[in-house]
């Protein structure tokens, strides 16, 4: 039996152990300015694909959520600190744990890291050729549910909430 990386989450977090959802991604050329850094709101859209797909992980896509159940997450605040920069090309991992779990928000920590490989040579993505390296990027998110329609706070699902709570 496969176990895929949701059951993992799941499991851990009912033994008190949580393990970080880790999103891996390559600088594109779009992503940098006119000298080949990462412009400084691109590592905000990199830290909303990962939340984006931790929560697909679970089960949860956003778009489903808003027709079925009426919810949208949306950014309340976010703290950032910015480090060292990216470059065009490198390979970065996003590191995403919720520590935090309220009745209608959740707070994210983020972390973005350059990982250690020949970056050109290897166009897929294996973990086990690649190892965390340069911690560029730290922020912390604060994540609100709201109502579709009203954009009213609104209280996280239960089941949603179980998914992210590590003391589940």
């Amino acid at each position: 039996m496969r176990l895929t990386l949701a059951s993992a989450i799941l499991s851990s977090m009912k033994n008190n152990e949580f393990h970080a959802f880790t999103f891996p991604l390559r600088v594109y050329y779009e992503d940098t300015d006119a000298g080949g850094v990462v412009y400084h709101s691109n590592y905000l859209n990199f830290m909303e694909r990962a939340r984006t797909e931790l929560l697909r992980e679970l089960g949860y896509d956003q778009d489903v959520l808003q027709k079925q159940l009426g919810i949208l997450f949306v950014v309340r605040s976010i703290q950032l600190d910015y480090r060292k920069a990216a470059r065009f090309n490198d390979r970065l991992q996003v590191i995403t744990s919720a520590v935090k779990v309220a009745g209608a928000s959740v707070i994210f920590q983020q972390d973005i890291h350059r990982l250690l490989c020949n970056s050109r040579s290897n166009s897929s993505y294996d973990p086990q050729q690649h190892v965390e390296g340069e911690h560029l990027t730290t922020a912390t998110v604060k994540v609100a549910c709201v109502d579709a329609q009203s954009f009213k706070p609104k209280a996280i699902p239960l089941v949603i909430k179980g998914a992210l709570n590590r003391e589940n």
